[in-house]
Order: structure tokens, then sequence, then C-alpha cells
């Protein structure tokens, strides 16, 4: 199999992670702008004014971007999303995601590719067909199982479906990332208690929460085993990955727009490391899971296989956040960088910085950087901490500075502005 045969697709909620993305090998990335997508407000996003900007990277880094315009549309809105959709076109946009019918139509009389949202549910083959109308890629509902999802591929072959382009439909899959408790994702629990529809964006993530149960007679409350019996924890399938192939799944979608850039660039590695091994006949599941380790090391929620492998019912978050193995630490920014000799300068705010430590650079126009701080000096005098509120500097040499596709002949290297986090082991 050709390994340009499997997608993995990055979330991309700012320039950041972007550029982490393709740092990590990502074929893809999907992005929204504004408010008229699912993370209006937990992730950065980017403005309509951004496009252009956003597709020059995508192209740079040969990587195709989509836009996600895949919230419930109002009246009052279509002149926005119509206006956002023709700016989407002029900028090169690769497709909408969408599930909204408004949506997709304004997308395709644009002439924008569609690919269908998870919001709708699409669960069985005639839904399939009735969306190929406007559709090239389709994610099917979260709640199949690989057995489902592989008899959907083979009616794709067998009846002939394809979407406007004239090419077999595509199957997209949530293939890692955070699971809801709902539906393919519709869900009214933020808007009945904060008044803010997850399907407008909006979500508050009530679910997340702790809850006692309280006997509403006796007022008597009742403290379940677990407490967070609504948080489903985080989906992760590269244990699995070849079973997903052999599904029928094409694009492997990792969720995660609100994640910060080490979780879009490890996430987006391992899985085209996995992906790989897939396509060459190298992969099995032990491979898998020991890149599953590599992934509990960013934020998770602990890890399960969703309903793919046939489970009937969810597994639950046993605590509030993150999982992760390691954190980051926030230290401080860059202040300049000295390109003859390959020197970063840093103002240490937050937390003493000592030597030896790993380090990320995270920036706008970095991406993601990791270095160690072996070579580090406070007043150019070599030091074994720099104390929180001084300068220091630390020598990035160039095996720690990987070839800028973007820029051929140059290197990524820290930039002044950039955001400095020490990795941590819990």
């Amino acid at each position: 199999m050709d390994r340009k045969e499997l997608e993995i697709m990055a979330p991309a909620g700012g320039f950041d992670c972007l550029l982490a993305a393709a740092e990590g090998g990502a074929d893809s990335v999907y992005f929204g702008v504004g408010k008229l997508n699912m993370r209006s407000h937990s992730a950065g996003n980017f403005t309509k004014e951004d496009l252009p900007e956003v597709m020059r990277l995508c192209r740079a880094y040969g990587m195709r971007g989509y836009l996600t315009l895949n919230i419930t549309l109002y009246d009052e809105e279509l002149n926005d999303a119509r206006e956002t959709l023709k700016m989407a076109k002029a900028a090169g946009v690769d497709a909408v995601i969408a599930s909204d019918m408004a949506a997709i139509l304004a997308a395709r009389a644009e002439g924008l590719e569609v690919h269908i949202s998870t919001q709708l549910s699409i669960s069985n083959v005639e839904a399939l067909k009735f969306y190929a109308q406007w559709a090239d890629v389709v994610v099917l509902a979260r709640e199949l199982n690989l057995s489902q999802v592989k008899a959907i591929h083979e009616a794709i072959g067998r009846d002939h479906i394809s979407g406007p382009s004239g090419q077999p439909v595509r199957i997209e899959m949530f293939a890692h990332g955070a699971f809801c408790m709902a539906v393919s994702g519709k869900c009214y629990l933020s808007l009945s208690a904060y008044g803010e529809s997850a399907n407008r964006g909006e979500c508050l993530q009530a679910c997340r929460r702790g809850y006692l149960l309280t006997d509403y007679e006796t007022g008597d409350a009742i403290h379940v085993d677990n407490k967070y019996l609504m948080s489903p924890k985080d989906l992760c399938t590269i244990g699995f990955l070849d079973r997903f192939v052999e599904a029928g799944v094409k694009v492997f979608k990792i969720e995660g727009r609100a994640r910060s850039a080490d979780y879009v660039k490890l996430t987006a590695e391992k899985y085209r490391k996995a992906a790989d091994m897939v396509a060459d006949g190298t992969y099995t599941p032990e491979k898998g899971e020991a890149l599953k380790t590599d992934l509990a090391t960013v934020f998770n929620r602990g890890f399960w296989d969703g309903y793919y492998l046939g489970a009937k019912m969810g597994e639950w978050s046993a605590v509030y956040g993150s999982q992760a193995t390691r954190r980051k630490i926030y230290v401080g920014y860059v202040t300049n960088w000295y390109a003859k000799i390959d020197v970063v300068e840093v103002q240490v705010d937050a937390v003493p910085l000592p030597k030896g430590a790993d380090l990320l650079f995270i920036g706008h126009k970095t991406g993601l950087l990791e270095v160690k701080a072996d070579d580090l000096r406070v007043d150019l005098v070599q030091a074994d901490m720099a104390p929180q509120g001084c300068r220091c500097s630390i020598a990035v040499p160039p095996e720690a500075q990987p070839e800028d596709k973007l820029n051929p002949g140059e290197r990524i290297h820290p930039r002044k502005g950039d955001k400095v986090y020490i990795w941590s082991a819990l």
C-alpha cells in the first residue's frame, strides 16, 4: 500500500500548531475562523483575513488545509458564512468540513470540496449515499464499530458510491483525542446548564466536572465510585491502526484544536509513523502499544478504544483534567537569537531554569522546537541554574535545529517572543 493513501489530519488552533503539525509530518490540517465553528470558544482560531497565510503555509509544507464551518447556522449568519466561504475559495482552501445543509450547499456553490462532519452521525449506507451528492469525504458516526465501518466501505465499492469529484467517497474517522459522551457530539448539557450551546461551538464542558447523585425527595447524596461519570477517556486507536485501515478508513483525524503545539506535533508524528508501518507491512500491535506510551506524555484523560472494537458502554476518566506522564512548565520567553553563534537569550520569569533541562520553544513562526539546556550561561558564565528574574543564554547546536522545509537551506530556531517551557516528568 502506498503511504499516501493514508492521510493523517492534525488540528490547528493557531499558527504555532499549524507549524507543529507540519513538523510532525501531518498530511493535512483543519482549522476554524471566527465564530462559525465547533471550537469557537475553546480554541484560538484564525480570522478570515488569516486564510491566505494559512494556505500559503499549507502549500509550502505540502499539506492540505480544511476549513471547519460545522456549527448549526441561523438565518442571520448565512451572509457571514457565504462571505467566509468566498474568502476560503480565494485563499485556496482545499475543503470545507460542514454539517448544516446551508453550509454544505453554499460551499458547493463556491466550487469548494465538502467533507461531512461527524455531527451528522452517518451510520448507514443509505445516509452516506444521500450526502455523497455533495461530499467527497464523510466522517462516519463515532459510535460505529469497525465491522460496521467495513460494511459501509465495501458498499462504497460495490455500489459505486462517488462524490462530486467522481472518485469513490473516502471514509474519515476520529483516531485520537477527546471523546464526548454525546452521540457524535450532539449535546445540550452546556446549553441547559449555562445557556451556551455545544452545537454552536460554545461548549463549557459541564460533562467534565464531578457530580453527586442526589435523592430528589430526601436530599440524600450518593458519591458514586467514579464522580466523573460523564467524562469519557480520550480516544486512542494507535494500538489497532491496522484494523482501522482494514475497515477502509483512509483519513485519520486527530482531535485537539484547543490543544497546544507539543500535543499536535507528537500526535501527528506518532500516527504518521504508525500509518507508514501499516502501509509497508511492518506494523504490529506491540509497536502500536509502544507508540501509545509516547502519546501518554502529552495531554490526555486516559485512553480507551472508543466503540470501534465493540464496546457498548464508554470508559470514564478517573480524575479531572490531564493524565499525561509529563507536563510542561512555563519558564519565560525568548529575548534574542544570535544566529552566528547559535545561542538563544531567555528571560527567566516564572521558575528557575536548571542546566540540562529539556526545553520547548513555541511560537507562531517557530512552531515547536525541543532543545536540551546543556550549555547554560548567566552573565556569560557557565551556570548550573538560571534563577528566576534573570536573563540567561543557552547554546542551540545546529544538530538541534531541524531543517526548515519552508525555507530550504535554513534551520528552525528560537525567535524573539517565543514562549519557553521545561518538560517535567510526573
